[in-house]
């Protein structure tokens, strides 16, 4: 049948129809057009529409990670400088922020479960409270002397404005898109690595996905919130690793960058990957032991302190306790000055540098923080554990300390969080990317060695064969 056949069948069919059907008919035809026109434009406008609006989501996020992260390093400060004064008052500090969860939170105590649950589509809210209750928790674990990260802060904060951003939006998987560009620009206003912060938001929900969908409206909240916490004056964390390895060497001819050390005459020295092949191991083994001691913890003491203020109040005394008497706070807050440590030099007499056990203690008060209810996040202080593991391990792989402490400080964070291409570009944003081979053979091993282990409830893809 051609074109004018259906033309007439259609034009009798319409002919016999009373007016009240033909009117009828007229409605659905009209709604259809609509439908087709609406698919059309939110098929072909709803990307270019998602990055605008992450565009000015990642620059509003940007702007609240310079306030957040400025108030915490004023508070980190002030504890730093009196902290028989503050340490103490841990036990309260955690009394108050159980009860202002208990009072105010209604969802928000859940901080980063929530919003994997609404990332992976389990649930579909995300409560504006959220963000007071993590910032100011955050800060007063912090104050008082808490061994507890940031980034947990950041990424909630971004996802959760950039979800309830998704709910005025007209768009197909607006939620979700605006959700990751909110993890994005949240982890990359705070530690200003744009591109470390896009692999981290695409890859951390589900193992082993990297969810593209949401690749360019995460990218560009990412790097505009980079650059305006940049602009608000938060001051970006980097090391120039080859000046240091060249300091390592008195500065002779024989210094090498990190580029150089992955040849011997011209060739691939496998003697050196080797090695990093073998700090890749330890750092996947730390990395994931990390991880599963931090969910046993948490276990643990939600069962043998069923009453959470119980709990956050005897573990706050014990905890004030130790941080006191192991040198007066070394061990509180993020461990900025233990990474500062890491890169300054090991083995000085007077103790101002990295022991070989700091790690271990960084590593054990983190869980306990953490585990006994304290806000805050494990990413810094996995920086700190790695760096410091680095740097005391290097003598025992043959590597200057330095770049053992590098590789640690990015390839630990990825073991703990099961993420591969997040560690490896943090690892060039902050180090440089000339180390880029280096990282990237330590972090793949890291990433194989860690038992499939996440400080994250993370999403495991079922294949079928």
């Amino acid at each position: 049948m051609n074109f004018n056949q259906q033309y007439n069948q259609f034009k009798e069919q319409f002919a016999g129809m009373s007016p009240e059907m033909k009117e009828q008919m007229m409605k659905m035809a009209k709604e259809q057009m609509k439908a087709r026109v609406g698919g059309f434009f939110k098929k072909w406008f709803s990307l270019p529409a998602l990055t605008v609006v992450a565009a000015a989501m990642g620059a509003a996020v940007g702007a609240l990670m310079a306030f957040f992260g400025q108030v915490l390093l004023a508070a980190g400060g002030l504890r730093d400088s009196y902290p028989i004064y503050f340490i103490p008052g841990l036990a309260l500090a955690g009394i108050g922020i159980f009860l202002a969860y208990k009072k105010w939170g209604k969802g928000a105590e859940r901080g980063m479960g929530i919003v994997f649950a609404v990332g992976q589509g389990k649930e579909n809210h995300i409560p504006l409270r959220l963000i007071p209750m993590v910032a100011v928790g955050t800060w007063l674990t912090h104050l008082f002397g808490g061994s507890a990260g940031r980034e947990g802060v950041a990424v909630q904060i971004g996802a959760t404005l950039g979800h309830n951003i998704s709910k005025k939006l007209p768009f197909d998987n607006a939620s979700h898109i605006m959700l990751v560009a909110g993890m994005a620009a949240g982890f990359g206003g705070l530690f200003q690595v744009p591109m470390a912060a896009t692999a981290f938001a695409l890859e951390v929900l589900i193992v082993g996905h990297l969810d593209l969908m949401a690749l360019l409206p995460a990218a560009v909240a990412a790097f505009t919130a980079c650059k305006v916490s940049s602009l608000c004056g938060l001051e970006k964390f980097s090391v120039d690793l080859n000046q240091l390895l060249i300091g390592t060497e008195g500065g002779s001819s024989v210094a090498k960058s990190v580029s150089d050390m992955f040849l011997n005459n011209g060739a691939l020295d496998m003697n050196f990957v080797v090695k990093l092949a073998l700090l890749g191991i330890l750092f996947g083994i730390i990395g994931g032991a990390f991880a599963k001691l931090l969910s046993l913890a948490k276990e643990f003491f939600a069962k043998k302190f069923p009453d959470g203020m119980k709990r956050i109040a005897i573990m706050g005394v014990t905890l004030s306790a130790i941080f006191l008497l192991l040198w007066q706070g070394r061990y509180s807050g993020l461990g900025t000055n233990l990474i500062d440590m890491s890169f300054a030099g090991v083995g000085v007499a007077d103790g101002a540098s990295i022991q070989s056990y700091d790690w271990v203690f960084k590593f054990a008060l983190t869980i306990l923080t953490l585990a006994a209810g304290f806000q805050g996040g494990e990413v810094t202080p996995l920086f700190s554990i790695g760096a410091t593991l680095g740097a005391t391990s290097a003598v025992m792989f043959g590597l200057p300390f330095p770049l053992a402490a590098a590789l640690g400080y990015a390839a630990v964070f990825g073991s703990a969080t099961n993420t591969l291409w997040a560690p490896i570009l943090i690892g060039c944003e902050v180090f440089g990317f000339d180390t880029l081979p280096a990282f990237f053979v330590v972090c793949v091993v890291a990433y194989v060695c860690n038992g499939g282990q996440s400080i994250y409830n993370q999403k495991k893809l079922k294949l079928k064969f």
